[in-house]
Formats: structure tokens, C-alpha cells, sequence
């Protein structure tokens, strides 16, 4: 059962990845014609500055659950490095409770938020709801509880060379 979950959480790691990195590239793109709208056909586009603050929340919250379960997430150890193992231990399980905290807190308002403003939409996308592009945050807050639940049960990943790939693993 938790290789399976493992399995899964690899899948789920892998979709993050790949959402969070095609935001950041469509972005990528997305300025730069701005830029080239507003000041070499002197003619600004209404729709770059708006699509990239939105692609913005994607890549942020599907980001960042990615970055934890890898470990790649700011973290200050100094003190926790200095305490005796036991300390450490519990140290690291409040840690990875308060991320599951987070977890939850993201699901929750950012679902409350979702349903507040679906029926509001945006100016520059009068199709789209604003509900939807608040979407990230429930879903980032899901995939970071998931994230946090397999490292509370069955450890933190390790890549191929039998390095994990964050400094906890509860085992």
C-alpha cells in the first residue's frame, strides 16, 4: 500500500512540476509582448500584465507543493541542528503537523474564496470567472496536504541514488 502511494505522490509531484513550470514559461512569453506592445508598436495590450499575475497563482501554489516534497523550501535548521536527537525529532514532526495545518488552512479559505468570487469575472477576461483563477490555492493546499501525509507515513522521497530528498524522514 505505501509503494502505491508513493507511486501516486510521484505522479501527483510530476503534474505539479509540469503545471508550475508551464506557467513560468508561458510568462516567460507573456511579458516580453507587453513589453513589445507598449513600447515599440506604442500601443499597449490590455490582457499580458493580468494573464501573468494569474499564471503567477499557479505557478505559486503548484510550485511550492512541489519544492516541499523535495525538500527545495526555504528552511532555517540552526537551532533545530543544535538540539538533542529526541528534540530534533519532535521538532521535525510539529514542523510537518504545522505544514498540514497550512495544508488544510489553503483548502479551506481558498475554497471559501473560489466560491465567493465565481460569479465575478475579470475585466481583461470577461469569460473567466474569478473563482477560477483562485482555483490554485485549494488545489496547491491539497496536493501540500497529500505531500505532508506521505511524509508523516511512509518518509520522504528518495531519488535513484538513495538520497532523500528532504532533511526529514520519519521513520
Amino acid at each position: 500500500m505505501t509503494n502505491l502511494y508513493r507511486q501516486a505522490m510521484d505522479g501527483l509531484y510530476r503534474l505539479c512540476v509540469v503545471v508550475a513550470g508551464s506557467a513560468m514559461v508561458i510568462i516567460a512569453f507573456i511579458v516580453p509582448w507587453g513589453v513589445f506592445t507598449r513600447y515599440v508598436l506604442n500601443s499597449a495590450s490590455s490582457w499580458p500584465e493580468s494573464a501573468a499575475v494569474l499564471l503567477s497563482i499557479v505557478l505559486t501554489f503548484f510550485g511550492a507543493a512541489a519544492c516541499y516534497r523535495v525538500g527545495l523550501h526555504m528552511r532555517v535548521s540552526f537551532v533545530r541542528d543544535h538540539m538533542p536527537r529526541l528534540l530534533q525529532r519532535l521538532s521535525d514532526l510539529l514542523a510537518e503537523l504545522l505544514m498540514a495545518a497550512v495544508g488544510v488552512f489553503m483548502m479551506d479559505w481558498g475554497w471559501g474564496l473560489c466560491m465567493t468570487t465565481w460569479g465575478q469575472s475579470i475585466a481583461e477576461f470577461p469569460s473567466l470567472s474569478v473563482g477560477v483563477t483562485y482555483l490554485p490555492i485549494p488545489l496547491g493546499g491539497l496536493c501540500l496536504l497529500l505531500f505532508v501525509i506521505e511524509r508523516l507515513l511512509i518518509g520522504a522521497p528518495v531519488d535513484k541514488s538513495g538520497d532523500a530528498h528532504a532533511a526529514v524522514a520519519f521513520e
